[in-house]
């Protein structure tokens, strides 16, 4: 990894800088995918399955038969697992919902709040090189919560044009609508188009690589609302000599081993307590099965070392880490004072992998500097709030007086017909 001491403020923005590609970069390879979508549907996600999956498919939905096939094959120790995450994460969501907001803001005038959900959602679920069925319980959760009436997933196939068992027993689980195999530029097309087989969506969520996160963004453009920028993962732990050296590591690599553009950092006021991690790093690395994806990601991540504890917080609000670990001694200082970051873990016993799984938040979170501007995945992620008013005669008069003055100030004349009639119906 490599160690940075005391970056001067000036220097660090191309000290936190991400290894990630632009959006121009990839955008041509979007645009021209997204044309041949929205032109030949279904034969060329096919196609495309083919060419960057290695799989011909004769049919994208997920059967019946498949489903049950892979609920057989789920171990009953899986199952429970998966299971007691779907509750925790329930839970925390059910326990998002609000009552409606109602105010008369004056005599007669009535103003009220209501949430109401999105109608048809697309989930996105990468394979790759892991299949992320956790994800699901993340998305298909809320969106069940929130009453969506059309829930549906595009993953990538793998082996004989197969859906990993996990993912499909969880989609079940989850009252997923329907399945479709195929991922990537051509899935995200797929679910802002609509194909032959595959609906088109209202609202695309789920993580991805960088050219799965650069069509979300252009999908954007053709009318489509998403989740938000959510690409390659990264964590940022910030540390002092309370921290556990070999925890600190071991949370490291457990979102370096996510993928070769993973990043991962390092914040602490003890350069012991970076040489240690730095050595648990190498040692724990050895040991681990995606010890190549880690390591490629380990080389472009930083241990980063800063005199203090105001140093530290401003480093780290600048950064806006995914996830953000807080290992230290003054842990209220820095809970109090982080302005942004996806998901917060405190304390020695609290692994960001709990979030990931099974503690009950949602791991479905911005990436890349945009926690400084997006939250993660929510119930309100699928929920649109809709105002409604409702005015009476005696309210009319209230506030037209107003209204017909503003509206004359700004030179529209209907806006204040439209009030003045009523009022001259009541005198």
């Amino acid at each position: 990894m490599n160690k940075i001491y005391n970056p001067k403020r000036e220097d660090w923005q191309s000290v936190l800088k991400r290894s990630t590609r632009t959006v121009a970069d990839i955008e041509v390879i979007v645009d021209g995918i997204f044309d041949e979508v929205m032109k030949g549907g279904d034969s060329v996600l096919k196609k495309y399955t083919e060419k960057f999956d290695g799989i011909l498919l004769d049919d994208l939905l997920v059967s019946k038969s498949e489903v049950e096939d892979a609920k057989k094959g789920v171990s009953n120790e899986l199952k429970k697992a998966i299971q007691l995450a779907k509750s925790n994460i329930e839970k925390f969501h059910i326990a998002q919902k609000t009552d409606i907001v109602e105010v008369e803001t004056v005599n007669g005038v009535r103003c009220w709040q209501e949430k109401r959900p999105i109608q048809k959602v697309g989930l996105y679920i990468p394979g790759g090189t892991a299949p992320l069925f956790s994800t699901i319980l993340m998305l298909a959760i809320p969106a069940k919560i929130a009453g969506c009436d059309e829930i549906i997933i595009c993953t990538p196939p793998y082996d004989e044009g197969k859906i990993h068992p996990a993912i499909l027993y969880t989609a079940y689980l989850c009252g997923v609508t329907k399945i479709f195999k195929v991922g990537g530029i051509q899935a995200i097309g797929a679910m802002t188009f609509g194909t032959e087989s595959i609906p088109q969506v209202y609202k695309i969520f789920g993580p991805g690589n960088q050219y799965v996160t650069v069509a979300k963004q252009i999908a954007t453009k053709h009318g489509v609302a998403i989740d938000m920028p959510a690409g390659p993962s990264e964590l940022l732990v910030v540390a002092d000599d309370s921290a556990n050296a070999s925890f600190v590591a071991s949370d490291l690599l457990s979102q370096a081993e996510h993928g070769t553009d993973s990043q991962v950092i390092l914040v602490s006021t003890s350069k012991e307590m970076i040489d240690a991690v730095e050595t648990q790093v190498e040692n724990q690395l050895k040991e681990l099965p995606r010890k190549e994806i880690a390591e490629k990601a380990i080389a472009n991540s930083k241990l980063i070392y800063v005199d203090d504890d105001e140093t530290a917080i401003d480093l780290i609000n600048e950064y806006g880490p995914e996830h953000y670990i807080i290992c230290v001694e003054n842990e209220d200082f820095f809970i109090n004072n982080t302005m942004n970051a996806g998901s917060v873990f405190i304390g020695n016993y609290t692994p960001e992998s709990a979030g990931d799984y099974a503690s009950g938040t949602n791991h479905t979170l911005p990436t890349n500097g945009y926690a400084k501007q997006y939250s993660g995945v929510n119930l309100d992620s699928f929920l649109k709030s809709m105002t409604f008013q409702k005015i009476t005669e005696q309210g009319i008069q209230e506030i037209g007086p107003a209204i017909e003055l503003m509206a004359e100030a700004e030179g529209l004349q209907a806006h204040k017909n439209a009030v003045t009639l009523r009022l001259n119906s009541i005198k």
